[in-house]
């Protein structure tokens, strides 16, 4: 139990309460109660002999979508919205500030929160262990709101208590991603300049020097050489504290007295650095509180869907494999905490022990990347294991290929909910999404946007583009971050007006939207433009690929030319002629990968999956280049720039 010890007992207050908590108090309310006024009828599927009776087996259309917003955010719904002075749609009801919504999951009591191998955290604990903390910072440290403070740890519980100590104290939580070597520690610490490094034993040699040349605060977790650490005894620094030696938590005492703001900055999140230095970007308590409601939108939107009344049923139990410290969590971080949820966590990624984690613990949903979740299905298979309690598979992070709801359906039906969307550091979590049958029938989209989020699709000149047009996505809504830390021009050149320039090239169709590709990942042939993601999703289709990466390399007369890097199964004997043949067979002579490089191993991915294609550029580059199959040869022509 290490430094759970402390007990609270709330007796019946987590059933007296609302599942989800929308307002400010404690107690909040359910998203159940409002809805059987708002709703005018239940969205459910017609009657057809020839279907199963299961709802989610017909795609809600267009205007049952229409049906859902309108019953869940009409004025007075559980999820109404209004457009705040500043510009942005924003949510109406809920909590405003992140220290409001942690403390409505006091009220959740003994039910568990976090579970890691033999341990288990209730709520109660976790919220008499997070005050504690803050009291320490504030009290003992002598930190004031606006400091920041440092997080850096694998996923174990106390990441979270320390994460919202950080929030009640009314500081500035920095997340730092533990892959990073000392020298991007360095990078980052010297940007955001933190007065408390709240750290486990692996980091510490990653912030030690500079923690004691800026005078900052240590506090070390887990330096007790536990399985997956690299810490020890006698390896904290003079000066520095043990998680593990502070006093046990009173379970009843508050945490501290201070005041936070709305517009107060909750986090200092870094971009992940893949296409150059990362930046801090900055996100407000009322974003983070944005942030938190729309996974609880989309989950109530999901089920009206299905034709159930949301907030009904248990809580969820939900196997995260997300890095705390990556914004791709705080989605399913937000869901579990707003119903009670719980959290099964994993020190490390291994497909067979996520198998055994969903047995033991009930796990009904799945929160992670594609390439784990297609590691799952594919250890499953292996083991020949139902996954009869899996409820959700929900993937983000980076894109997935669009086969993998097609995998997942034709081995376990509809019965899993298959989850997908869109969202970015600078959007604070996910903003988008597609899910259940609308996912099965538009596989290739990220889904549609919360309620407070507005997309637009620009051209080059910043003008709007119509339907069907292929452009830059802009957003605007609660959860965008102000700008980045300490870097103006950055900031100016990422928002136009208020909308933020994602960088990423999507279309718009009956609501829905499409990432084409990255703007900067876009290969531009002789003219042509070639989409990674397309020619990438035609080579998933192989049965013998794995994984794969598509890129431009530099030409000398076309400009660029398409590359690929794939992944084959194990005993495959696919050749690079054989893929190239197979795109053919699907796509434009053009954009067959003019360079094609097949291999046995993992493709290099950063901490939340997203592949690094600079380190694959030169090695794709090596290997020799093939004329495109005659049987696909065409004349010149195609999508114009921009187009797709």
């Amino acid at each position: 139990m290490g430094r759970w010890h402390a007990q609270l007992r709330l007796g019946g207050a987590g059933a007296s309460c609302g599942a989800v908590a929308l307002t400010g108090s404690r107690c909040g309310h359910s998203v159940a109660g409002p809805l059987s006024q708002h709703v005018e009828r239940p969205i459910v599927p017609h009657t057809d002999p020839r279907r199963s009776s299961d709802p989610a087996d017909r795609a809600p259309t267009e205007g049952d979508h229409a049906r859902i917003e309108a019953s869940l955010t009409a004025p007075g719904a559980p999820f109404a919205v209004e457009r705040a002075e500043h510009g942005p749609l924003v949510y109406v009801n809920g909590p405003r500030t992140l220290r409001e919504f942690v403390e409505t999951t006091w009220a959740f009591g003994d039910q568990p929160f976090l579970v890691s191998g033999e341990r288990s955290c209730s709520y109660g604990e976790f919220f008499a262990a997070a005050s504690a903390l803050a009291c320490r910072l504030t009290e003992t440290y002598g930190l004031r709101p606006g400091d920041r403070a440092v997080v850096a740890m694998r996923n174990h519980p106390e990441w979270q208590i320390a994460f919202w100590a950080v929030q009640l104290a009314g500081l500035v939580a920095v997340p730092l991603n533990t892959w990073w070597t000392e020298g991007e520690f360095g990078h980052a610490l010297d940007d955001c300049e933190p007065k408390v490094l709240l750290v486990d034993g692996e980091q510490v040699p990653k912030v030690a020097e500079w923690g004691r040349k800026a005078g900052a605060r240590l506090l070390v977790f887990h330096d007790e050489g536990d399985a997956g650490d690299a810490g020890g005894p006698g390896k904290v620094p003079p000066g520095a504290e043990r998680y593990v030696d502070l006093p046990e938590p009173d379970p009843w005492a508050a945490p501290p007295d201070v005041e936070v703001r709305p517009e107060d900055d909750a986090t200092i999140i870094y971009t992940s650095g893949t296409t150059g230095r990362p930046k801090g970007a900055v996100a407000t308590h009322l974003a983070h509180a944005g942030a938190a409601l729309n996974p609880r939108y989309q989950a109530a939107a999901s089920a009206l869907g299905r034709g159930v009344i949301p907030g009904q049923g248990p809580a969820p139990v939900t196997l995260m494999t997300f890095p705390f410290f990556h914004v791709a969590a705080f989605t399913s971080l937000y869901a579990a905490m707003s119903a009670g949820g719980t959290l099964v966590l994993m020190p490390k990624w291994n497909a067979d022990e996520a198998l055994r984690l969903i047995r033991r613990h009930g796990v009904t949903h799945y929160a992670g990347v594609p390439a784990t979740a297609l590691e799952l299905l594919a250890a499953a298979e292996r083991a020949g294991d139902g996954l009869e309690g899996l409820k959700g598979l929900n993937t983000g992070g980076a894109a997935a290929p669009p086969d993998l709801v097609a995998r997942l359906t034709a081995r376990y039906g509809e019965r899993i909910e298959p989850r997908n969307g869109y969202g970015l550091t600078e959007t604070s979590g996910g903003v988008l999404a597609n899910f259940g049958a609308g996912y099965r029938e538009h596989p290739d989209s990220v889904g549609t946007p919360t309620p407070v989020t507005e997309v637009r699709i620009a051209g080059p000149a910043g003008e709007a583009l119509p339907d069907g047009e292929a452009g830059e996505l802009l957003l605007r809504g609660q959860s965008l971050i102000r700008g980045y830390w300490r870097d103006a021009a950055a900031t100016a050149v990422a928002f136009t007006g208020g909308w933020f320039r994602t960088g990423d090239l999507a279309v718009v169709r009956d609501g829905r939207v499409y990432v084409v590709d990255r703007l900067k990942d876009m290969v531009i042939r002789g003219g042509e433009n070639v989409y990674c993601v397309e020619v990438e999703a035609v080579l998933h289709d192989h049965p013998d690929v794995e994984d794969a990466a598509v890129l431009g390399v530099p030409h000398p007369v076309l400009g660029e030319e398409v590359a690929a890097v794939v992944r084959v199964r194990p005993g495959a004997v696919v050749t690079a002629d054989a893929l190239r043949a197979h795109v053919g067979r699907s796509l434009a002579a053009f954009k067959v990968p003019a360079h094609v490089r097949v291999t046995r191993e993992p493709l290099p991915r950063n901490a939340t999956g997203k592949i690094l294609k600079r380190e694959l550029r030169g090695t794709v580059q090596e290997c020799p280049p093939g004329g495109p199959p005659a049987a696909q040869e065409r004349p010149p022509g195609g999508p114009s720039a921009g187009r797709e």
